[in-house]
């Protein structure tokens, strides 16, 4: 059984790492359109597929397309971004750390389908990169933010960063919160490790509204958006049993 699951991970990160650089290379002649959307949807779905991952979704947001949000959602695993791109149909800008704007083709692509990098130990940039992509129009898409700033290896949440909450607060736009489980168990969130085919469960649960909130009280802010996750999180693990 070792053996598969070696080959597999063995054979299966060489498919996915071709597919995506096949993708990134299609969507940075596309940019920004529906055409990127329909081809990072199916990245994902292969993606999960090649890991063994199985997602159940729950969604209780019911969105409008034609808005912007901020979307906050846990982080435990490199699987999260696929699975969530697979449940959300909506157009997700992350805003990732800069590390990942510096892969060959990735980073170009991801510009150019209006993704944010930013430097986590440069404050005052990180928050001028964010207002830079919000001043040039979201045009329908959202930003999506983990707000623990990183992977999480145990099961409870870090704390919440605040970019999410002040970019909130800025443009006005409600946050929906996201609670993603099942992940570590198939792609363990650091290091090296194989895959272990199994159940994940994604919750997209009802919009945080923004409105009322001023700067001077983003941490307010941060403390919904935190609990709306956990309870997120919490039936996304109901779910899984």
């Amino acid at each position: 059984m070792i053996v598969l699951r070696f080959l597999r991970t063995v054979f299966g990160w060489i498919f996915i790492i071709a597919d995506t650089m096949f993708a990134a290379v299609r969507i940075g002649l596309h940019g920004e359109s529906e055409a990127s959307e329909r081809i990072v949807q199916g990245w994902a779905r292969r993606f999960l597929r090649v890991a063994g991952a199985k997602v159940t979704a729950a969604d209780h947001a019911h969105l409008d397309r034609g808005r912007s949000y901020v979307f906050v959602s846990n982080h435990s695993s490199n699987l999260d971004v696929p699975a969530i791109i697979s449940v959300v149909g909506h157009p997700l800008r992350f805003i990732a750390k800069e590390e990942l704007a510096k892969l060959p083709i990735f980073g170009w692509a991801a510009r150019r389908m209006g993704h944010v990098f930013i430097d986590r130990k440069d404050r005052g940039g990180a928050t001028k990169a964010i207002q830079e992509r919000i001043g040039r129009g979201l045009q329908g898409a959202s930003l999506f933010f983990f707000a623990e700033g990183t992977r999480s290896v145990t099961d409870e949440m870090l704390p919440f960063k605040k970019g999410a909450a002040v970019a909130a607060i800025e443009t006005r736009l409600d946050c929906v919160p996201i609670g993603v489980a099942g992940t570590r168990n198939v792609l363990k969130p650091k290091g090296m490790s194989l895959f272990q085919p199994g159940p994940v469960a994604v919750v997209v649960g009802a919009p945080v509204p923004a409105a009322g909130h001023t700067l001077e009280q983003r941490d307010h802010l941060v403390a919904e958006q935190r609990a709306a996750v956990q309870s997120a999180l919490e039936e996304a693990r109901s779910l899984l049993r």
